[in-house]
């Protein structure tokens, strides 16, 4: 059995410092990680990662190719798609081993969650390679302060777990970059009363026009209890060990590990008995 992360959300939200976190975190923890870029798009990691997708293509590669003809965003679609074309390279990179723990870090296009099957491709194809997979869904708390922006970041977090039916968890991130003021506000928000939030009074959250849509969309949410938030300090030890222990809780990490046992002395007749005048 080995265990993953799906680090996804938005960009901008996080998710290369939220791996960053967690390596130093484990590491401290004398916990083995391994990071898994799929972003093609990315630039910079401060953590070695065991397998990167620019290796199998990036989007440059894709962007630069005349007979493709692609942007950014047609070009990222594209990769992931020949990602899925090729797991076999994937595969070999994550190796055999047994009990290993990854974080994939993600791309951030929304689409990949919603209408494009290719996420819910790599995860299915991850539990037949005997995987348990939690769905890691980032947002930026700087972003969730304001209530019209925290419901469009609980829908898109909805639409994740809808998607791809695996454990999820949903973390605000950059809760250390947060004003006393907004601290004291986003409370609200990490367990939310959605029938609260659409009845705040202040003008200029939600166009009246849709006001019933609005109303209709938050109660889905709402009455099901669907969307909760976990907050993320990453200056805070706590903080990141509360985030990481709910997503092991969600995928059992840790009780099929066998369990390790005591070093057995060469010369078992030299044991100190533990007490005085007596030898074993």
């Amino acid at each position: 059995m080995r265990y993953a992360q799906l680090v996804m959300g938005p960009a901008g939200s996080g998710k290369s410092t939220y791996c960053s976190t967690m390596v130093k975190h484990c590491e401290a923890l004398r916990r083995v990680v391994h990071v898994v870029n799929l972003d093609p798009a990315a630039e910079y990691f401060d953590y070695p990662v065991t397998a990167d997708l620019r290796e199998l293509i990036s989007v440059d590669d894709v962007m630069e190719d005349d007979s493709l003809r692609f942007g950014p965003n047609g070009g990222l679609v594209f990769c992931m798609e020949y990602l899925i074309q090729n797991f076999d390279w994937l595969e070999e990179e994550l190796g055999q081993g047994e009990d290993d723990y990854f974080l994939f870090d993600c791309p951030g296009q929304i689409e990949l969650y919603t209408h494009i099957p290719v996420m819910r491709q790599l995860v299915d194809t991850l539990q037949r390679w005997d995987f348990r997979v939690c769905g890691v869904f980032l947002i930026d708390s700087q972003f969730m302060v304001d209530p019209s922006k925290f419901l469009s970041g609980a829908l898109s977090a909805l639409s994740g777990m809808v998607t791809l039916e695996i454990p999820h968890v949903n973390v605000m991130t950059k809760m250390d970059l947060l004003s006393k003021k907004a601290k004291k506000e986003i409370e609200r928000y990490l367990d939310p009363d959605i029938r609260g939030i659409l009845a705040d009074g202040r003008e200029g959250y939600f166009d009246h026009k849709f006001q019933k849509l609005t109303q209709a969309l938050g109660s889905v949410v709402d009455d099901y209890s669907l969307v909760q938030f976990l907050p993320l300090n990453r200056q805070d030890e706590d903080s990141v060990d509360a985030v990481l222990s709910t997503i092991d809780s969600a995928i059992q990490y840790g009780e099929d590990l066998e369990p390790r046992e005591m070093p057995v002395p060469d010369d078992e007749d030299d044991v100190d008995s533990g007490f005085p005048g007596e030898e074993s």
